[in-house]
């Protein structure tokens, strides 16, 4: 269990401080529209798990040590201040500088608490200007940025492990960002060169370079492309054994000189008979001829919102990234690099995506949401989930085992049946005041054939599990 004895006296008197100074810098930013501002941001959540991943930390790692069922406490702030001035010769010049400290009480979903990190979250400086009817920005420092929607390039920065705050993942900002943006009209464009703010046991040298262009003819429609390229790292793939049968290899270096082209929009197409209706798609093509790489991904939506006070909203969609074929000497397995995972966006599943990365991976998803006061919001989700490619990793040789057929013991991987599990995800939201954020949600996990394939004793049990978060913004 955790106390709120186990939360440094430091982060609290940090929230306190930076609270009793917010309302006089917010006011402030009413008039001012130039000049020096502070900003802040914190927030604290408070999460509970039962049979955590299935409990396969008992019965496939045999882990006796790891809790299955937990809860912890999570905290963070993150002040920082913001610079704009024009020039005369109308120029603008801008730049923000911040920090996040993080803090884990109790024992998280990976058995890690009692700790957190200070570290630096944005450093950076930049430069708007108009020339010859084009908008220019360019700035560059540690920095947050998307590309597209997230599929491939979103989370700059590592949360969880030493660092705390597993859940909120308060850090997003690259710790490297150099941006070069262009617009005319109803077409922008950005070219990019990233370096991630891995935690330092984790960090594999990835650097990421590239394009992306977007063309926004009107309200909520948009067709974009992002193009780019790994310039550097040392993170390892896993390779499928052929035929499935034996242990995965480990590529080192796989990810280095990895090229991806994604391709996205989001249309309403019946605009006039059906005003609320809307598609999205989106299609990744990545390859490596130095590993001999080819891999896919992407989603198909449909939903519609519906004109009333409630602002009723319903979707369905299908998305889908390739596996590894043990059949063949080609490595298929999609590398999600830096994706922007939250339940909203490119997770698979709620309480799965926590195992399963968007990597031999797909989902059948159905959502619906509506606010029946402008200040409440209720949403729920429905996800199932199935792996592309059987006997194949889904992550790094997750599910490796032995088992028997014919008298004959095979080390194998992945899973042997696709259907993995299916997820539903229920969500409240209540804007307490225009910067203070009220969240509560709800989720479960239940089996499918695939994860209960991995266990050989006992069906694998239902996982649940539920947060509240209190979110403050200035």
């Amino acid at each position: 269990m955790f106390s709120l004895r186990h939360v440094p006296a430091g982060l609290v008197g940090a929230v306190s401080l930076v609270l009793a100074g917010v309302s006089h810098a917010q006011n402030a930013s009413e008039t001012d529209t130039e000049g020096l501002k502070i900003r802040f941001q914190g927030g604290v959540n408070a999460v509970a798990e039962r049979n955590l991943f299935w409990r396969f930390g008992e019965t496939v790692a045999h882990a006796e040590d790891f809790e299955s069922d937990t809860e912890w406490l999570e905290a963070y702030v993150k002040p920082g201040l913001s610079y704009t001035r024009t020039t005369d010769s109308g120029a603008t010049l801008y730049g923000g500088l911040s920090a996040v400290g993080s803090w884990t009480a109790g024992a998280d979903a990976f058995g890690t608490g009692d700790t957190g990190r200070v570290t630096l979250e944005e450093a950076y400086a930049g430069v708007r200007f108009n020339r010859a009817g084009f908008d220019f920005d360019l700035s560059a420092g540690s920095q947050e940025f998307e590309a597209g929607t997230g599929m491939h390039l979103s989370n700059g920065g590592s949360n969880g492990f030493t660092r705390g705050a597993l859940k909120l993942g308060p850090r997003k900002a690259w710790a490297m960002a150099v941006l070069a943006r262009a617009k005319r009209g109803d077409v922008s464009g950005t070219a990019f060169y990233l370096d991630p703010n891995s935690a330092p046991d984790n960090d594999n040298g990835t650097r990421i370079a590239g394009v992306d262009v977007r063309y926004d003819p009107r309200p909520h429609t948009y067709f974009g492309a992002t193009i780019g390229t790994v310039l550097e790292s040392t993170a390892p793939y896993p390779v499928a054994a052929p035929g499935g049968i034996g242990v995965p290899s480990i590529l080192e270096n796989g990810r280095d000189g990895l090229t991806f082209v994604d391709l996205y929009m989001r249309a309403k197409p019946f605009a006039e008979t059906l005003p609320g209706a809307f598609v999205v798609a989106e299609l990744s093509v990545q390859s490596n001829d130095r590993i001999d790489m080819r891999a896919w991904g992407g989603r198909a939506w449909a939903g519609y919102d519906f004109n009333h006070r409630w602002k009723p909203s319903f979707g369905f969609g299908y998305q889908t990234f390739s596996g590894d074929d043990p059949n063949t000497a080609r490595l298929e397995r999609f590398d999600p690099l830096y994706y922007e995972g939250n339940p909203k966006s490119w997770s698979t599943g709620s309480k799965s995506s926590m195992v399963f990365i968007n990597s031999n991976v797909a989902s059948w998803n159905a959502g619906f949401s509506l606010s029946p006061t402008p200040r409440d919001k209720l949403s729920l989700q429905v996800s199932r989930i199935l792996a592309n490619e059987r006997l194949s990793p889904i992550q790094f040789g997750q599910a490796t085992r032995v088992e028997v057929e014919d008298g004959i013991a095979n080390p194998i991987s992945g899973v042997t049946r696709r259907h993995l599990s299916d997820d539903v995800y229920l969500e409240y939201m209540r804007v307490v005041t225009p910067n203070v954020y009220l969240t509560a949600g709800f989720s479960v996990s239940v089996p499918g054939p695939g994860i209960n394939s991995i266990v050989t004793e006992v069906d694998a049990p239902v996982w649940s599990g539920g947060f509240v978060n209190l979110i403050v913004n200035y």
